[in-house]
């Protein structure tokens, strides 16, 4: 998963970053409330770490604007407001969950796959194109009726690509989906993903459309 997480603590969210990574999700940071909005808006994310205490504006504030601009996005609140009556208005004001700081990290981890299988709730849960299909919940590839083994970022380019079939993902998108802002890229990166990825499925599974993108054709 995209995560994006809004924490003006450096060090915290640097540790967060890295934790998480190692979980498998692509987690892009920033430290102030009108960032997050903007990266909502340009960039949605598929989950939202917002931590409360921000620089420029309370973080009640920024959940109410982006209950305005995507009223489905999921967004946990992670800050040191641990009083019955912080955790109430929180959830009230639009938040899906709450975890209060100090926090241990594997309940954190629980809490996102929660809010992870409620997003498979509102989408198709296995998407097939051709005679490939993609299991969201399972995190699991079949072609041809055979489970496919792919990498963590093979799976989600895969899984970008699928869930808009028919339709080109320009690189930046892709690149945006695989990795997080400042992590180091390779400039032939993505397309030694695609590459694997159409040895594993055939040439022409995707396709290349010259100076735009990428795109899967629905079948």
């Amino acid at each position: 998963m995209q995560l994006l997480l809004v924490e003006d603590d450096h060090l915290l969210a640097k540790g967060l970053q890295q934790a998480l990574a190692k979980q498998g999700h692509t987690v892009n940071a920033v430290a102030t409330g009108e960032a997050a909005l903007h990266v909502v808006s340009t960039e949605p994310p598929d989950i939202v770490i917002l931590d409360l205490g921000l620089p420029d504006m309370d973080g009640i504030s920024v959940l109410k604007r982006l209950r305005k601009k995507q009223a489905d996005l999921p967004v946990l609140i992670l800050t040191a407001r641990n009083e019955m009556d912080d955790k109430i208005h929180g959830l009230d004001s639009g938040a899906d969950d709450y975890l209060a700081k100090p926090f241990d990290m594997s309940e954190l981890f629980a809490r996102l796959r929660v809010l992870e299988r409620r997003l498979t709730t509102h989408k198709t849960s296995v998407i097939t194109v051709g005679d490939v299909s993609l299991d969201i919940q399972k995190k699991t590839v079949n072609f041809h009726a055979a489970e496919i083994e792919l990498s963590r970022r093979e799976y989600m380019l895969l899984k970008s690509l699928m869930e808009n079939a028919g339709r080109v993902q320009t690189r930046d998108t892709l690149e945006a989906r695989l990795y997080s802002w400042g992590e180091e890229v390779a400039s032939n990166a993505l397309e030694v993903h695609i590459h694997h990825l159409r040895k594993k499925f055939g040439a022409d599974f995707i396709k290349t459309m010259r100076g735009v993108g990428y795109k899967v054709n629905l079948s």
